[in-house]
């Protein structure tokens, strides 16, 4: 994910804005994760079973309309906080979903984390405050406005709402993986993961009457640019690992995994962009750093649920509501 952010800025152009539809990158980035699952399906299977799964398991494709809809909200939203934050202080901000993906998880799975994992997850939250306070500190503040409207802007609340769209997507995500969905080939669930994203995209697009340009010779030709498939191609592979990640552990984990490229964000885009690591950010990777090695030492475990077989009990309750 840290790659992201450093790609994301590298495309901006001088006036910190983006010359291409980052809404259509973001839909051709589904396009791509589609292709790369399907091809991996049909490695090892017929076409006529990847149909076949499709309508045996259509209601799975419909469940998956919620995670694909705040995926789709949240990649778009990167877009946007991204022209606002520097690489380093944005993805130090995105920790605080540990904290948020913490109590999703104990609601949708009934699991009480211990005092150690929550004490980690406070830990974390610090850290994001007190990177916060550095970049609000260091912003001019408006003759007349109060020194609260650094920290409470409209882009600290868009920020929020993209951690809160990435923490229930990916516990609900988590959830089909290993609960409604256990029964489905994670390539399957990929498929259906990335044909409904594909969908939300496409109305996103009609939403802000994009369609008809979205897709023209000009807007083509700035989508090819090397730094905009640079970053179409890592955030495909991003969101194939993170799938695989989840169907093997959790998404607190994957979380936590995701703190662990602080450092390496902020070494490099203090090389390429030359934008400094400050008092606050140093301190703030340091908390995070320490919240992520004390939640390493009992880290939570969520196992999937046994693939079921036909004539059980699992099998008839397969259908339920979620």
């Amino acid at each position: 994910m840290a790659t992201e952010g450093i790609l994301v800025t590298a495309s901006k152009s001088k006036d910190n804005t983006y010359n291409f539809n980052t809404v259509a990158v973001v839909l051709l980035t589904e396009c791509l994760k589609l292709i790369v699952s399907v091809c991996v399906f049909l490695k090892d299977h017929t076409v006529g079973q990847f149909f076949s799964d499709i309508h045996k398991y259509k209601q799975v494709l419909l469940f998956y309309f919620v995670p694909a809809a705040l995926y789709c909200l949240y990649n778009n939203l990167g877009f946007i906080n991204l022209a606002t934050y520097d690489p380093t202080t944005y993805f130090l901000l995105l920790q605080f979903r540990v904290v948020v993906t913490g109590v999703i998880f104990q609601i949708v799975f009934s699991k009480q984390l211990s005092r150690m994992q929550w004490l980690s997850l406070i830990f974390l939250t610090v850290g994001c405050v007190v990177k916060e306070y550095g970049h609000g500190h260091e912003a001019k503040v408006e003759p007349g406005a109060s020194s609260w409207s650094v920290y409470l802007n409209p882009s600290l609340f868009l920020i929020m709402l993209q951690i809160f769209s990435s923490c229930f997507a990916g516990v609900y995500n988590e959830f089909l993986l290993k609960d409604k969905g256990v029964d489905v080939h994670i390539m399957m669930q990929n498929v259906f993961m990335y044909l409904d994203s594909i969908l939300c995209n496409v109305l996103v697009l009609a939403f802000r009457g994009q369609l008809a340009t979205a897709f023209t010779a000009p807007s083509i030709a700035a989508l090819t640019q090397p730094s905009v498939l640079m970053i179409m191609c890592n955030n495909a592979a991003i969101g194939i690992v993170t799938s695989l990640f989840l169907r093997s552990l959790n998404s607190i984990l994957k979380t936590f995994a995701s703190a662990l490229e602080l450092m390496f964000t902020a070494v490099l885009c203090w090389l390429i962009f030359g934008i400094k690591i400050d008092v606050y950010t140093f301190i703030a990777i340091f908390i995070v750093s320490a919240a992520t090695i004390l939640y390493a030492q009992k880290p939570v475990v969520n196992l999937a649920k046994p693939i079921s077989k036909p004539g059980s009990e699992h099998k008839a309750k397969e259908n339920d509501v979620v």
